[in-house]
């Protein structure tokens, strides 16, 4: 049977280590799917501390924007994150996409992928909780972010907050 969790949060707010427990907690061989795009040496060293901490019972998949063409049927899967996997489709080919064309494409890929029976585990940045930006670009993608978030946390199961590494249920 079909099932979607979110868990959300600031940055380091513990989101991704406990969306990791909790996968691990459903299946000893869960599916992780990462879908950064690695844009310089920082974010490098963050994604090797990411792969460090999983250990070999991990199926690992890298994919930057075409979720559903990975067949998931009866796993539990680890998507992480949608934060970034929603800029892939924002700055598509290094060019900024417009607002409802990107929430519009991230959506139906989302939905798309979500159509197996699977459990699916989803992080993701609450990044509309600060002020509001100087830079129309940031303005741009906290929007989409928002209501990419709105759509997933609207069919998901159970969405869990997580502030200073604590688990808040929410739905």
């Amino acid at each position: 049977m079909r099932r979607i969790i979110l868990i959300t949060g600031g940055q380091r707010s513990g989101k991704s280590t406990h969306a990791e427990q909790l996968a691990l907690e459903l299946s000893p061989n869960p599916v992780y799917v990462a879908t950064a795009h690695i844009w310089d040496d920082e974010f490098r060293q963050r994604v090797i501390r990411h792969q460090e901490r999983r250990g070999p019972q991990w199926t690992n998949i890298e994919e930057e924007m075409h979720l559903s063409r990975h067949e998931v049927e009866g796993r539990v899967v680890l998507v992480d994150c949608l934060t970034l996997w929603s800029t892939n489709f924002f700055f598509l080919n290094g060019e900024e996409q417009p607002v409802q064309q990107t929430v519009d494409a991230v959506c139906a890929e989302f939905d798309r992928f979500v159509s197996q029976d699977a459990t699916f585990i989803f992080v993701t940045n609450e990044i509309g909780l600060g002020g509001t930006s100087a830079s129309d670009v940031q303005r741009h993608f906290t929007d989409v972010l928002g209501w990419v978030n709105q759509h997933v946390a609207a069919v998901a199961d159970e969405v869990i907050l997580m502030v200073s590494g604590i688990p808040m249920k929410v739905k």
